[in-house]
């Protein structure tokens, strides 16, 4: 395997725009640390406003050609992407790792999970299609088409580094659709090395264009004011999704939002406990807890919650806790020392109003910002861990004793990004689907992400699908077109 330092050597550390590698004409760097270690692993171009502006410009004057580039030349392109992500994936693993902090096995699962946005979009190119038809009243023949939204402005989030990127700019180029893309400036080394695959690939100079910035807001304003644009995704917090939102309305912009969540994890009294456990162990610990569709609530029925919290205990108590690289690591540490404070904050509230903890409960001393997995019980309503999201590795269990609460404890949130529940009651499962306000379910199963089906969420969590046949409609207008009927 590539060692650390040689792997950094190869990241680029400049802006990619129109196809070249150039530095920020602001002459600032941002600093890119290892969160296990708190050292500096790399310095990179700190995009400026007017950088932002020729990223754009790069994008518009490139928008034209690749719509008009065929199809199967488009998705043969992301084939080839697809299959140099399965020749670096150790690398693409390791930097992963090194800039977020997750266990390289975790790392390694995003790189295959983020190649399948490359594979399936490019499969669905060339599937793009329309509709040819009569009108019911026999005047005229109706014919709808799809063509490209036009260029694109794509904002990731630091917790997966490569998926964000891949199910944001897959459909774009699949479509026809040119971008700007800004990662998050805490993880932005692996969208950078992505943006260099590409390039080998043999993506047309201007199709994507990176930027990244410590100085986000700033830069992407005059970028979404441009009435060039024509297309806003992004993934991260629901304020944030809210102010950018008011930003896109002046220009009518088509958008897609990913954002929060506070997701049910709701077991029931006849759940197989094995697998149900299983699953929670999945759904909260997967990515240091550190993601969206992470379970938050553990929603558990009063005659099984003891025997649930024991067996989830004893297994939490076994993770072994460490820097992603180390052999054996389950928690690795979380992003910053504002997500350790979070977290502590959060379990704070939580016991203070009589929560008890059965595990962990702190941050663990010493270099790299790490917090103890941990299992608590007996969290009353009105905790803040019940409402905010975690964003940790923290396990809240609360009990209730009929479906009709189940359901009631689950929906109160303003979220609706994902739910979990396990039973084996199929009708009950049936009801589960309906009942629960989520664009997501997950029944008797812990991780429900799939390149092939479509993510997003309702409700304060989201506006949009990305991934599946709804992915690339995201990134593409409707026409229609009446002709008259030639036979009257």
């Amino acid at each position: 395997m590539i060692t650390e330092s040689a792997l950094l050597a190869k990241v680029p550390t400049q802006l990619f725009i129109g196809g070249e590698w150039v530095d920020s004409t602001s002459g600032r760097t941002i600093e890119v640390s290892d969160p296990a270690t708190g050292l500096v692993i790399a310095r990179i171009a700190d995009a400026s406003v007017a950088d932002g502006a020729r990223a754009l410009d790069a994008a518009v004057a490139a928008q034209d050609s690749w719509a008009a580039t065929p199809a199967r030349v488009r998705g043969e392109i992301l084939r080839r992407a697809f299959d140099l992500l399965q020749e670096r994936k150790d690398e693409f693993a390791l930097l992963m790792t090194l800039e977020m902090g997750k266990p390289l096995a975790e790392s390694t699962g995003e790189v295959t999970y983020g190649g399948e946005f490359l594979r399936w979009f490019g499969e669905e190119a060339v599937r793009i299609s329309g509709h040819y038809g009569t009108n019911p009243e026999g005047s005229g023949t109706m014919i709808v088409t799809h063509r490209p939204v036009g260029p694109s402005f794509l904002i990731t989030p630091w917790n997966f580094p490569l998926a964000m990127a891949t199910r944001k700019i897959a459909p774009a180029i699949a479509a026809g659709c040119t971008s700007v893309i800004k990662p998050a400036e805490l993880t932005p080394l692996t969208t950078l090395y992505f943006a260099k695959l590409l390039e080998d690939a043999g993506l047309p100079a201007g199709v994507v264009n990176v930027i990244t910035t410590s100085t986000s807001r700033d830069v992407s304003e005059p970028i979404i004011a441009d009435t060039r644009l024509r297309k806003l995704s992004f993934t991260g917090s629901t304020p944030v999704g809210v102010a950018l939102l008011k930003q896109a309305a002046d220009g009518v912009l088509r958008t897609s939002m990913e954002l929060g969540g506070n997701a049910p994890f709701v077991v029931f009294d006849d759940a197989d406990l094995d697998r149900a456990v299983e699953g929670a162990l999945l759904a909260k610990f997967r990515n240091i807890g550190e993601a969206c569709t992470a379970a938050n609530r553990f929603i558990v029925h009063e005659s099984i919650a003891d025997e649930f919290a024991s067996r989830v205990t004893a297994a939490v108590n076994d993770f072994v806790v460490g820097r992603g690289t180390e052999e054996g690591v389950r928690i690795g540490p979380l992003i910053n020392a504002d997500a350790v404070a979070k977290a502590g904050a959060l379990v704070d509230d939580a016991v203070s109003r009589g929560a008890t903890v059965l595990t962990g409960g702190s941050a663990i001393d010493g270099v790299g910002t790490f917090y103890a997995p941990t299992v608590l019980t007996g969290v009353v309503a009105g905790s803040d861990i019940l409402r905010e999201e975690i964003f940790g590795p923290v396990l809240s269990i609360i009990t209730f004793t009929d479906e009709a609460d189940a359901v009631a404890k689950a929906n109160d949130t303003e979220y609706g990004l994902v739910s979990y529940v396990f039973t084996r009651d199929l009708a009950r499962g049936q009801r589960m689907i309906h009942s629960l306000a989520t664009g997501m379910m997950g029944l008797n199963v812990g991780v429900i992400s799939n390149a092939a089906a479509p993510f997003g969420g309702i409700k304060q969590s989201g506006l949009g699908r990305e991934g599946g046949t709804s992915g690339i409609h995201e990134y593409l207008e409707t026409k229609y077109t009446l002709t008259p009927n030639p036979f009257a």
